[in-house]
């Protein structure tokens, strides 16, 4: 956890807004994963939580999920091994595929038939052989159905160009009742063995996306936020007898290690509420399950000046020009004032690439990165988005 003192100095360093992403914290909690796991099975993090932490988590992984054709251009710009790609999506294209192919990603996977047929079209042009993963569906719109998994694996000479070496599975984020997770795990088990007996193929690898939840607002138990993985742990490892298991993770790796720093510009007082208007907003910040600030992020305050003894409570909003810009709802402060800044915890995840930055045309934060020896450097300079909002010609 980066001390005040840091986030103070890269407040006044750097400006407002800002994300900090403190890199030896996201790398220790990898670290602190594969102790716990201790070579039982893989771990792979999905870009798409956060892809500024790429570089740093390539150092202590070897498997990063990509799930669309941009975020394989930044794989591709930042050098990243081919072979630790696992090339996922649901619309991908001949064009995609081409690239990836190219490019040499490690292995794909296909959502729909129709997905695993351009796969294939694609391998057999580029005369390549593609790993694929078949994607089980959970009930959402993402994956294939049992009966077109048996039908492709049924007919693998329809095929050319692809080897099937087993399926991917992901439900969602954020779910803390792991019953759901060891129900979960027992259903591909009886279904790999069903896939194995009917079609006599050697699937081997599974990957698997538990959507392990993480704490973010007070009153949740920050004590061992390693705590579900641990205790889903021996389920885990039970896979292991039947399938090679890759365990695939976003924000369960990135959400401690991400700060975002804003300053109040405004204070005001308004039918019996004090409003404190903020140089950032929803259009930078978003907690899953945070909806119109009725939950109380971790944050800290650091004063512009020392006065005290007036104890307020406060509604924190943005910038944006919509009542929907609340961050909290109701928060305390001693004499809150202009030029104070918040430093909002546990934001490594997706609000960095979630929020709605288009909107207003609103300056896009720097971004700021922490290294492990304590460096601090630009990751990524302010962004007017005003031109992307403009008529390219009139």
């Amino acid at each position: 956890m980066m001390k005040s003192y840091e986030l103070k100095n890269i407040a006044e360093q750097y400006g407002t807004p800002c994300f900090v992403f403190d890199l030896e914290a996201v790398k220790n909690r990898v670290r602190a994963m594969k102790e716990i796991v201790n070579g039982s099975f893989r771990l792979c993090y999905s870009i798409k939580a956060n892809p500024f932490l790429i570089p740093a988590m390539e150092e202590v992984l070897d498997h990063l999920e990509v799930c669309s054709p941009g975020e394989l251009t930044i794989c591709e710009s930042l050098h990243v091994k081919p072979e630790a790609i696992v090339y996922s999506g649901v619309s991908k294209t001949p064009a995609d595929i081409a690239e990836a192919i190219d490019y040499g990603a490690g292995i794909f996977t296909a959502e729909s038939i129709h997905q695993l047929e351009l796969v294939s079209e694609t391998a057999v042009k580029k005369n390549a052989d593609v790993p694929v993963l078949l994607r089980l569906s959970a009930g959402s719109q993402f994956g294939m159905s049992k009966e077109d998994i048996h039908y492709i694996l049924a007919h693998p000479e329809l095929y050319p160009g692809t080897h099937i070496e087993g399926l991917h599975y992901f439900v969602g984020t954020q779910r803390k009742k792991l019953d759901q997770q060891r129900k979960e795990l027992l259903m591909l088990k009886e279904f790999f063995e069903e896939l194995r007996s009917t079609c006599g193929l050697p699937l081997a690898k599974l990957e698997y996306g538990p959507g392990l939840g993480v704490p973010l607002f007070e009153g949740d138990d920050f004590s061992d936020t390693l705590s579900p993985l641990k205790e889903l742990l021996d389920d885990l490892k039970a896979v292991t007898e039947w399938a090679e298991l890759t365990v695939e993770s976003g924000r369960f790796i990135a959400t401690e290690c991400g700060y975002y720093l804003t300053k109040v510009m405004d204070t005001k007082r308004s039918f019996d509420t004090n409003y404190a208007i903020l140089d950032g907003g929803i259009n930078h910040v978003n907690y899953l399950g945070a909806m119109m600030g009725m939950k109380h992020p971790i944050l800290e305050r650091f004063a512009a000046n020392e006065k005290l003894g007036n104890v307020q409570d406060w509604c924190l909003c943005g910038s944006l020009c919509t009542t929907n810009d609340i961050l909290i709802r109701k928060i305390s402060f001693d004499s809150l004032e202009q030029g104070d800044i918040l430093a909002f915890e546990n934001i490594g995840a997706y609000s960095v690439t979630e929020g709605i930055h288009l909107f207003l045309s609103r300056t896009m934060p720097r971004i700021v990165l922490r290294d492990e020896e304590g460096k601090y450097r630009l990751g990524r300079d302010y962004i007017e988005t005003s031109g992307l909002n403009t008529l390219q010609s009139y």
